[in-house]
């Protein structure tokens, strides 16, 4: 890693909604200040073979290192590798169930542990609907913990002409608790 990129880790799981996690991985691609470290649950492999026409291989090559999910001795699971943070795109409700209580037996589950416990940027990309009194709890477990919770919400204010204007402004606001500003992200009160 050149001393000057920032890490950030990204974890897929396989929660509906996986060309969110492909489109932000395609973002800080090319950003030459970044680099991504990308680990991918058995769930969003499925998914991403279900909702989009990539292969897994395909999305793996969109960042910079890769790890496997069951190596939770990777260097993204020791608090000594330092990140900006780390972001769940899509995140499943069973994912999220595994970070707030601290079940970390998989790799992306303990890199989102390490990432809470350094106290660094955790984004939560949550994909559930409805959300059950479990589900909510959980996100209230995690947003209390200090992690950010950003459903993928469409906006209207930024006049959307489909989906790609859609995923783009939810992973501009996903970006923006970064510090990172991703093209063609509409702000309220701008370019309206």
């Amino acid at each position: 890693m050149s001393v000057s990129k920032k890490r950030l880790v990204v974890g897929i799981s396989g929660a509906s909604g996986v060309i969110l996690g492909i489109e932000l991985l395609k973002m800080l691609q090319v950003l030459s200040d970044y680099e991504t470290h990308l680990v991918v649950s058995r769930g969003a492999e499925l998914t991403i073979a279900a909702e989009t026409e990539y292969s897994v291989g395909e999305v793996l090559r969109l960042a910079d290192y890769t790890y496997d999910i069951k190596n939770i001795g990777a260097s993204i699971a020791s608090g000594t590798f330092k990140t900006a943070g780390m972001i769940i795109v899509p995140c499943s409700m069973k994912t999220a169930a595994g970070v707030a209580c601290g079940y970390s037996d998989n790799l992306l589950l303990r890199a989102a542990d390490v990432t809470i416990k350094e106290k660094r940027n955790l984004v939560v990309v949550p994909r559930e609907s409805p959300l059950s009194t479990i589900h909510l709890k959980n996100m209230l477990v995690l947003a209390e913990a200090g992690a950010i919770i950003i459903p993928p919400m469409v906006t209207y204010y930024n006049k959307p002409l489909g989906f790609e204007d859609m995923n783009r402004h939810i992973i501009g606001k996903i970006l923006d608790k970064f510090g990172i500003e991703a093209r063609g992200f509409t702000r309220w009160g701008e370019n309206f």
